[in-house]
């Protein structure tokens, strides 16, 4: 029977390995999309920017354990078997997706594709037990963290809902402002649009991703927290300067740097 769990553990290593290779791909394929598209910069600039926000991603990614440990299914109601057998599967349905997507051209998500795969193989496995232990159907509570998988299951749909209304809002001002007579406002509007991005950009990376990272001290992260308006506000006038600089001196697209 050892021997059994041997194989396993090697097969999901090998799996995870494979899927590490798939996700990261699928990551790059989403950095690389836009910026080639439009041919902003050079490829070996694009490649290099992709290649250090891939490995800041992956830094990043500390809460995705947690999330797999305790946040989709109740560790107590499942045996160690139980626990590799959801993990085989969720490695198995992982890298298929990713991969079919990728090969399709078509965009995705490698954290979406985990925690769903997660939550089908724990509620499958779960309604298995039900079944063969006899228990009625509303036992299968005991088994999932119907609470926390429905919060995260909300959170996703409704990012891609805001995702996409206030994208679209974001191009239609964009283009609004610079679509008519941009030779004009570019010098004076631009600064500020490069600012606020770049300050958005700021503030999404040390209050969304400082806050999963271990080795950042506590009191960086309480500053962060007790702190998010002088952030935005100090990063604001930051980045404005910086934009009107490439502009004004170094003659650069604040395009091309955001």
């Amino acid at each position: 029977m050892e021997q059994i769990y041997i194989i396993m553990l090697i097969a999901l290593a090998i799996l995870a390995i494979t899927d590490l290779m798939v996700g990261v791909s699928n990551d790059a394929v989403n950095f690389l999309n836009s910026a080639i598209g439009s041919k902003a910069v050079s490829f070996k600039t694009i490649m290099i920017v992709a290649s250090l926000g891939v490995a800041v991603g992956a830094l990043y990614s500390n809460g995705m354990m947690e999330i797999a440990r305790n946040g989709i299914f109740t560790p107590s109601m499942f045996t160690f078997n139980d626990v590799i057998i959801i993990f085989l599967a969720v490695m198995i349905t992982d890298v298929l997706l990713l991969d079919v997507f990728n090969t399709l051209g078509l965009p995705t998500s490698t954290t979406v594709s985990v925690i769903f795969s997660l939550l089908g193989a724990s509620v499958v496995l779960a309604v298995y037990k039900v079944y063969v232990s006899g228990d009625g159907s509303g036992n299968i509570g005991n088994y999932i963290n119907s609470e926390k998988a429905s919060e995260i299951v909300y959170s996703i749909l409704l990012s891609v809902a805001l995702s996409f209304a206030l994208g679209s809002l974001v191009q239609y001002v964009s283009r609004l402002i610079f679509t008519f007579h941009i030779e004009r406002r570019y010098k004076y509007v631009a600064a500020l649009f490069g600012g606020v991005a770049m300050t958005a950009i700021t503030f999404f990376i040390l209050v969304k991703g400082l806050k999963s990272i271990t080795f950042v001290p506590s009191e960086v992260k309480d500053f962060i927290k007790e702190n998010p308006l002088t952030i935005i506000g100090y990063s604001l006038i930051l980045w404005t300067v910086v934009c009107q600089l490439l502009i004004s001196v170094f003659k650069y697209s604040v395009f091309k740097f955001i």
